[in-house]
């Protein structure tokens, strides 16, 4: 009886030890079951007991019936309640118990709707006395407990979530799930970024899956999550895809699944045929190694292209081991620095200073970036200038926030510009009441009203254009805007995601940028600026969007603080005497590291005969990125075109902070 008990304790112990996770069972037939439990006793061990042998108990035999097939599934393997270690001959039966329930496959999950399964012990009277029997029992945790028809909705769906889980895991091929991300990815899916992150969860699933052996795969899309894609809207793309559907018929039929009546495509999809044109294209003019990028370090720099280099660069142009030495800036020493235009800065500050220290603010996040170049140095140049060296800014855009404006189709040289851009799936809008009580949102968007004041760019993130959202309200005379109180604020439309990354507002009046910065999710409204403007002096501010002071870090270096400079240059395209399109300068910083991969080229920067394949080549942009790395060219970068001003520390033949204006 005792070695009876050890061998109930660890069948016990075993079911816990599972019970942790997520249980199964076995397609086993339970009648098959007790046999085999009742077959497997070595001869000797189960003798008879009056008229059955001792181990034919009807309690044993209600608990092998009721979880003697329950498994668990551990790295795609399973393990059964009898794979345990006994010191008798209830090892014997432990193994045959197991193997059996091993020889069938996986049919659901367990559910009971018993709260204990077997008997724990119980008594009998003979002629001899009271007999106490122990039986095999264990006690099931909540989750596993259903009853009535609550069970079988369970168990169908679960069953209905694995079927589907694999049928598409099956079906659906690698090559397509890339497409559709692709598509994504370049905008040229409505209302695809709804369905990214689930379809980038479903490739990871299906790689995983791929990389196992065929036996194990049943097992892995009963603990599956997120495999139900193929019954899903944008599974019904993927299947069109793996089906062989030409691309534009297959997008079509999605976006009349999710796309109001009267929408239209905005942008044309990149065709098998696209593709093919480019390539013949960049193939004719040699460029081909010239689109798999890298970052740059400073070996790939020449010192006529360097404005500025610190004694370690100049010692080796190399990477950059020395961390800068940081020091918080009190903000009143920076209130009476003297002022520098950016040209005297460089024709009289820069020859005599022997180390800079920018400062890097919150509001310059969207500065920060790094330069990029070719993997081949020997590859003919594909862009407008003669060398084959890129840069990309924080959140992939060539320039500022003013940029995004440009390139969604907004006006930017109006007299006064408010322009919101955000980073995340959410649907945001810009609204701007006036004096005279008009009020300008999405609802008039293109129409001017009496004071010229319009919004120009209206932009939902879920929707074609969501990897840089950026909306923008301008006017284009001062005659025509009505002086008194304007009030600009955001509303949150629809929220899609639960990030808390907020938005950014710039409000350009004058060549003067002021940007506001709201750090938190956005619920109903959030009042941005009130101002008052008047012909004879402009905007003035009442009140706005407080300045954020709060110290964070991005890309390895703290805002508030100051950071050395080991590189200062030129962009690429105003190197060895060019003047291509807008100049933008350099701070290099030795502790700067972008996290991620960084975007190879833009369309703005390619050389004119390849801007006929300009959308295969923003696909190719998205695709060939820089591949992360600490060995890099990274810091702050300051546009031309944008005002903009970086406080600057400067040591040499005098040594003094001053405010850099752009």
């Amino acid at each position: 009886m005792n070695q009876f008990i050890e061998f109930k304790k660890a069948v016990q112990d075993q079911f816990n030890k599972m019970a942790a996770g997520g249980l199964f069972t076995t397609a086993v037939n339970k009648d098959d079951l007790w046999q085999t439990y009742l077959g497997s006793f070595p001869e000797g061990t189960n003798p008879i007991f009056r008229e059955r042998t001792e181990h034919d108990c009807q309690c044993c035999k209600q608990f092998i019936r009721a979880c003697g097939n329950v498994v668990a599934i551990v790295d795609n393997k399973l393990t059964t309640v009898w794979d345990v270690k006994v010191d008798s001959f209830y090892q014997v039966v432990a193994d045959a118990m197991a193997e059996k329930v091993h020889s069938a496959a996986v049919e659901n999950h367990f559910l009971t709707p018993e709260a204990k399964l077997g008997t724990d012990f119980n008594h009998q009277q003979t002629g001899g006395g009271v007999i106490k029997w122990s039986h095999f029992f264990v006690e099931v945790p909540s989750k596993f407990i259903a009853r009535g028809d609550a069970a079988g909705t369970a168990l169908s769906k679960y069953r209905s979530d694995k079927d589907v889980t694999k049928r598409g895991l099956e079906e659906l091929p690698l090559s397509a799930i890339d497409t559709v991300i692709e598509l994504i990815e370049q905008n040229s899916l409505y209302r695809g970024d709804e369905h990214l992150e689930g379809v980038k969860r479903f490739r990871k699933l299906k790689v995983s899956c791929d990389r196992l052996p065929t036996e194990a795969r049943d097992n892995f899309c009963w603990t599956a999550r997120g495999g139900r894609i193929r019954n899903t809207v944008i599974g019904s793309l993927l299947v069109d895809i793996a089906a062989g559907v030409e691309l534009d018929a297959a997008v079509r039929s999605f976006e009349t699944k999710v796309a109001p009546a009267n929408y239209k495509r905005p942008t044309a999809l990149v065709t098998k045929g696209m593709i093919e044109n480019a390539q013949k294209k960049v193939e004719e003019l040699g460029v081909a190694p010239a689109l798999a990028r890298r970052f740059a370090v400073a070996d790939d720099l020449t010192i006529n292209n360097v404005l500025f280099a610190d004694r370690t660069a100049k010692r080796a142009m190399n990477v950059f081991e020395e961390m800068a030495q940081q020091t918080k800036a009190e903000v009143k020493s920076l209130e009476k620095v003297a002022e520098v235009s950016v040209l005297d800065f460089i024709k009289d500050v820069l020859p005599r200073a022997e180390t800079l220290a920018v400062m890097f603010e919150n509001r310059q996040e969207n500065n920060l970036m790094s330069l990029i170049a070719p993997q081949d140095p020997s590859a003919p140049h594909m862009f407008k200038w003669k060398n084959n060296f890129s840069w990309a800014y924080n959140g992939e855009v060539a320039d500022s926030i003013k940029e995004r404006v440009k390139r969604a189709g907004g006006d930017v040289t109006g007299v006064l510009r408010c322009s919101l851009a955000w980073f995340n799936a959410d649907d945001l809008d810009i609204h701007l009441e006036e004096p005279n009580g008009n009020h300008i949102y999405f609802g008039n968007k293109g129409s001017r009203h009496a004071s010229s004041g319009m919004l120009d760019v209206d932009m939902n993130a879920g929707g074609p254009s969501s990897t840089s959202p950026v909306e923008n309200i301008t006017y284009s005379s001062l005659s025509s805007m009505p002086e008194g109180k304007y009030r600009l604020f955001v509303n949150q439309y629809n929220a899609r995601s639960n990030s808390n990354v907020g938005f950014t507002v710039e409000i350009e009046f004058g060549g003067a940028v002021h940007t506001f910065q709201y750090d938190r999710r956005v619920v109903g409204n959030v009042g941005v600026a009130e101002f008052e403007f008047t012909r004879a002096g402009g905007i003035k501010f009442l009140k706005s969007l407080p300045s954020a002071e709060t110290p964070k870090e991005a890309w390895g270096i703290t805002t508030g603080q100051f950071h050395n400079v080991s590189l200062l240059l030129n962009s690429p395209n105003h190197w060895d005497g060019e003047e291509t399109g807008n100049k933008h300068l350099f701070f290099i910083l030795s502790d700067c590291k972008n996290p991620g991969e960084a975007r190879g080229f833009f369309n703005e920067f390619l050389d004119e005969r390849l801007t006929a394949h300009r959308k295969v080549f923003e696909v190719l942009g998205s695709k060939m990125k820089a591949p992360a790395t600490d060995q890099q060219l990274s810091g702050l970068g300051f546009s031309s075109t944008q005002k903009n001003h970086v406080f600057c520390k400067v040591t040499g033949t005098f040594n003094r902070i001053i405010k850099i204006i752009f």
